[in-house]
């Protein structure tokens, strides 16, 4: 009696299973692809960093890493400039979001007829090139005696990052119904209270998010440290080009100082991270 023995074919769930798999495969080696693509240009910058100066520009990976481009910036000046940077986008930050926000607010619950002009009036500060702004703000500051101070220039970078923290924050309570708050009208809450309790707490990803880009954005810039800036406010980004002498650049100490630049924001990002992804899509479907 012969036995015939049928070919052997995967099942419908298995088939299914491996090609699940196989997608998930070719999509995580995409993922490291970019990753690395992104990454490269940092990696390389600590590298660097970490290098001795005389083979800075080697292309081999076999080195002895030494601490001695940290240690110079330590021992030398660049903790200060590195401290006002940090002074400047934090008092930037704070300050356009407790004026920024409440503004956003107003703009979208407030219905009235120049409500349209007045939210493009402000987008238009971000529209001139900041040269433009550059002999104005220099006149003033020196009149009022806020030039070459932290003060002076977080209030610069505070009149930019308003237009940014207004506009971004309008979407985030557009999407919050207006129901919520006349509920709590109705319960005999104020009107602060109920933007403090009820609006507030709803836009936290739009918080995260719009802090994160006014932090960066005060973070690098260079143009403005650079014109308002003498020595005692002088920031991060200005002290770096510093290392760029007549006599030679110091690429070690370039990098080792820009890796240290990257750490506030890499360090800021990780924090409000739960909030950042859903802050940046929020807003983007409408009901």
């Amino acid at each position: 009696m012969t036995v015939q023995h049928s070919e052997a074919r995967p099942q419908p769930f298995v088939a299914a299973q491996r090609k699940k798999w196989r997608l998930r495969g070719k999509r995580t080696l995409l993922a490291l692809v970019l990753l690395v693509v992104f990454l490269a240009p940092f990696l390389w910058m600590v590298i660097m960093s970490v290098r001795p100066s005389l083979d800075a520009f080697e292309l081999t990976l076999w080195f002895t890493p030494t601490l001695d481009a940290y240690r110079a910036l330590i021992a030398g000046n660049f903790l200060q400039p590195f401290s006002n940077s940090l002074m400047v986008s934090v008092l930037s930050t704070v300050f356009s979001l407790l004026l920024g926000v409440p503004a956003a607010w107003v703009l979208t619950r407030w219905r009235f007829r120049a409500r349209r002009y007045v939210a493009l009036w402000i987008l238009v500060t971000r529209m001139a090139p900041p040269i433009a702004f550059t002999i104005p703000f220099f006149l003033a500051w020196r009149w009022l005696g806020l030039q070459d101070t932290i003060m002076g220039l977080a209030i610069v970078y505070l009149t930019f990052n308003l237009a940014i923290v207004i506009w971004l924050m309008q979407t985030f309570f557009s999407a919050i119904p207006v129901a919520l708050e006349e509920a709590a009208w109705m319960d005999g809450c104020s009107l602060w209270r109920s933007f403090w309790h009820i609006s507030l707490p709803l836009v936290k990803p739009g918080l995260a998010a719009t802090a994160i880009l006014c932090f960066i954005f005060s973070w690098n810039d260079f143009f403005f440290a650079l014109i308002l800036t003498r020595t005692n406010a002088i920031t991060a980004p200005v002290a770096i080009v510093n290392f760029l002498q007549y006599e030679g650049w110091e690429w070690s100490k370039i990098a080792a100082s820009g890796t240290l630049v990257m750490l506030p924001v890499v360090v800021f990002t990780l924090l409000v991270r739960r909030y950042l992804v859903h802050g940046l899509t929020a807003g983007g479907i409408k009901d």
